[in-house]
């Protein structure tokens, strides 16, 4: 049945059901640490996206480490709730054809959709009792690794008493180590984990090894069979512990058929558990049907773009939608004059611009238009027909791209409201490299270099403006690129 015929709930604001805490189908497997949850921490602009949230602790208070250890910045990534996660794996699901190599850093993006532990007040005795007891051990008491076990097979024994103790040092050492959990670690070590990944996996949730192996196995197996690659897994886990015990058929089964009834293809599924893993944490009937209502009847966008909407950004499934819609439609409206179809458009076709602040992203791109000559109504044409431009750093991608408009191609801004896909195209894979070939080819024409030359594929240049093969305007691109990677080599030298 589709979703859409059960979207029937009483008439009341939506915003409600976004301020209760998301019903989970197991919450035998959460209850205990339920009440150090919150469901949305307070947003903010990351300036760098291997940092973590400063806000962001432990379930006991601690400050967790930026980096678990010196050859670890993986983690950091992982853990890391910006863009370039919620970003990157949003920009990547969009498939971006221009390959624009500096659109992957935006710092103003606010990835809000981790649901991190409430700071708790205790001292470091309390602290220690808690671990103590999470690891169901009494202090004073001497641990007791079993020489017998399972390993990661569920067969055989382990070699001397002290094996796992020695394996696994460091979880043994600060978080005294239960010998049952050494066959699911070594199972989960096949994913490419290591012992601080597991460590801070038990930092974000005690019971995150309370399960036994195959059942782990049973889930994971499921998730790789729906389309998350394997290597996406340890980066899943370290964002989603809690994931280990969602059941195939109460929960996982459920939320993959509500992906799938939204329209997004099979084959991009994955992706969107890999971006937002904790959909599963969100009740469908409680808290993601209502998101998509919301979408629809407030927001504004077509149920038959609903899938294309989530493929490109899946956070928008778990994060606020009502505040971050708001507030975004009210600034476009007021700088801009943005009537309410222009902004659905910009959703539409860059859902990601609801999770941008308008203060460090918005406003600054925005006034930069501005402040080479564009009108507001220009900016609002150029914004609709290509929105990711707000995405793009001013630095290393708008600024430069302006100056090479203007003083090797010889334009004027103006043209860039009749082809405002410039500003999306990757200024060393697409702009200087035809420029440069039909300079070379002696066939640029005079006065204004033409926009509408960077705009076709490679085959339809080379056929209606060089007038010559592919190969031969690939084997002159990577040449100019070797040359332009040379000469920076020798200045950083």
């Amino acid at each position: 049945m589709s979703i859409f015929s059960l979207l029937t709930l009483p008439s009341i604001s939506p915003s409600l059901h976004f301020l209760s805490p998301p019903s989970t189908v197991e919450p035998s497997f959460t209850s205990s640490c339920h009440q150090f949850y919150r469901l949305f921490p307070p947003p903010s602009a990351h300036s760098n996206p291997k940092l973590l949230k400063p806000s962001h602790r432990s379930r006991f208070g601690e400050a967790l480490s930026v980096y678990d250890s010196d050859d670890e910045d993986e983690l950091a990534k992982a853990a890391a709730t910006e863009v370039v996660e919620g970003s990157n794996s949003s920009s990547s699901l969009a498939n971006d054809d221009e390959g624009d190599d500096d659109d992957d850093d935006v710092p103003w993006f606010n990835d809000d959709e981790d649901e991190f532990a409430e700071p708790a007040n205790l001292n470091r005795g309390e602290q220690r009792s808690k671990l103590l007891a999470a690891t169901k051990l009494r202090p004073g008491t001497q641990k007791k690794a079993s020489s017998v076990g399972a390993k990661a097979d569920g067969k055989g024994k382990w070699e001397g008493r002290k094996g796992p103790k020695k394996k696994y040092s460091q979880l043994a050492e600060e978080f005294r180590l239960d010998t049952r959990w050494i066959p699911l670690l070594d199972y989960l070590s096949t994913f490419g984990m290591k012992e601080s990944h597991f460590v801070h996996m038990y930092r974000r949730h005690t019971n995150a090894f309370h399960i036994n192996v195959f059942s782990a196995r049973e889930r994971l197996d499921y998730l790789m069979n729906v389309g998350v690659k394997h290597n996406d897994i340890k980066k899943i886990l370290l964002r989603q512990p809690q994931l280990l015990g969602y059941t195939v058929d109460s929960n996982m089964k459920s939320h993959v058929a509500f992906l799938a009834d939204l329209g997004i293809p099979e084959s991009k599924i994955g992706q969107v558990i890999s971006a937002a893993p904790s959909i599963f944490s969100y009740s469908v009937k409680n808290s993601l049907k209502p998101t998509v209502r919301y979408l629809i009847e407030e927001v504004g966008i077509k149920k038959s773009d609903l899938g294309k909407v989530v493929t490109l950004s899946p956070q928008i499934l778990v994060q606020r939608v009502d505040i971050s819609w708001n507030d975004r439609y009210d600034f476009l409206s007021d700088e801009l004059g943005a009537p309410k179809e222009s902004i659905v458009k910009m959703v539409t076709k860059h859902p990601q611009l609801l999770h941008y602040s308008i203060e460090d992203g918005l406003l600054p791109r925005i006034n930069f238009l501005r402040s080479i000559g564009m009108q507001d109504s220009e900016i609002l044409k150029v914004l609709t027909s290509i929105t990711q431009v707000l995405s793009l750093s001013l630095e290393r991608n708008l600024k430069p791209k302006y100056k090479y408009l203007v003083n090797e191609l010889q334009n004027e801004v103006r043209s860039l409201t009749k082809y405002p896909t410039y500003l999306s195209l990757s200024l060393e894979q697409r702009i200087r490299p035809r420029h440069r070939f039909l300079v070379y080819l002696k066939k640029a024409p005079a006065g204004p270099f033409p926009l509408s030359s960077l705009v076709p594929t490679d085959e339809s240049f080379c056929q209606q403006w060089a007038g010559t093969s592919v190969d031969k305007y690939i084997a002159f691109r990577q040449s100019m690129l070797l040359k332009e990677f040379a000469k920076k080599y020798e200045k950083q030298g």
